[in-house]
């Protein structure tokens, strides 16, 4: 027997635990098959702060959120254990320092089977998420959510920043360059190279443009045949959907994915055997409404899903 939600029946969503969905903590259960861990860091951006305050901002709106998706019919809090482990105290001066202690947690809390699923933060966690994963897995494939390839080199001569995880991942051997797609891409480049370069790491590229002439049924399934069998990690950024529905984020790009795209876009990733995900790049001062961070909390919820589809089939 699973331990859900606060009722919402006796408790009103605008009330009770702070956590994701309202869901136990992690302290609360005697095990979870999925844990939701916060990692408020900004330290590597580019641009605009502030992703630090994003997982509190995505748990607030999560309160929203009801225990049963019925396009994918289950029930994802009922079908698989689910809890919050809060946020990870991180360094917010030594880039180092930070990514060791998220890799140090992922490790910790994902032994014995579970999965973790990241609140952020900037988008430089998906490296030490990406060890962490690896080093149980092997080598996984990656399916990528976002306008921009964060596959560049350095920074100001910062080899670990926001932009960097994925070609850092690629070099370090942690990714199946057979079995990796970004999707959402979009907006200017520094050069022509810059898409040479990501391909030499081994993604492929889905822009925005072919949801436009393609449709999001072709593009599910140009993203599954990516993917073939084995394990996948899951990384979204929240900046893949336009700034009309994610306008509180660190480095926004116009023509971006709608919630709705980017939602049915997840749910084709039921099959595919997910075995980490992250949510990055909320930055809530810049929000309007709860916009963003409403869309967070979907795409968290999703994804939970997905992972309870999985189990359940």
């Amino acid at each position: 027997m699973t331990v859900g939600p606060v009722d919402a029946s006796v408790v009103p969503r605008f009330a009770g635990p702070t956590t994701f969905a309202r869901l136990p903590r992690l302290d609360e259960v005697e095990h979870a098959d999925v844990v939701v861990l916060g990692l408020p860091f900004d330290a590597g951006v580019s641009y605009r702060p502030g992703a630090r305050f994003g997982p509190a901002h995505v748990r607030a709106a999560s309160k929203l959120l009801r225990p049963y998706h019925p396009p994918l019919g289950v029930s994802p809090f009922a079908a698989q254990q689910v809890a919050d482990a809060g946020d990870l105290g991180i360094n917010p001066f030594s880039i180092d320092e930070a990514i060791a202690t998220v890799e140090q947690a992922a490790d910790r809390l994902r032994a014995g089977g579970t999965t973790l699923l990241a609140l952020g933060g900037d988008h430089t966690v998906a490296l030490p998420l990406l060890r962490s994963v690896a080093r149980t897995h092997g080598p996984v494939g990656v399916v990528h959510f976002d306008a921009h390839l964060d596959t560049w080199d350095t920074y100001f001569g910062a080899d670990i920043t926001h932009g960097t995880p994925f070609r850092n991942a690629a070099q370090e051997g942690l990714l199946d360059p057979r079995r990796c797609v970004h999707v959402g891409i979009r907006g200017p480049l520094y050069s022509e190279q810059d898409l040479a370069d990501d391909e030499v790491l081994g993604f492929q590229v889905i822009g925005t443009d072919d949801f436009q002439t393609d449709g999001v049924p072709a593009v599910v399934e140009r993203m599954r045949r990516r993917l073939g069998t084995g394990p996948v990690y899951v990384s979204v950024d929240i900046d893949v959907l336009d700034p009309a529905h994610a306008p509180g984020t660190g480095t926004p790009e116009a023509g971006g994915l709608t919630s709705r795209e980017l939602l049915h876009c997840l749910r084709g990733l039921v099959g595919v055997d997910v075995v980490g995900a992250d949510v990055v790049e909320v930055s809530p001062a810049y929000d309007h409404a709860e916009i963003t961070g409403i869309a967070a909390a979907h795409v968290a919820y999703e994804l939970v899903s997905v992972l309870a589809a999985n189990r359940k089939g």
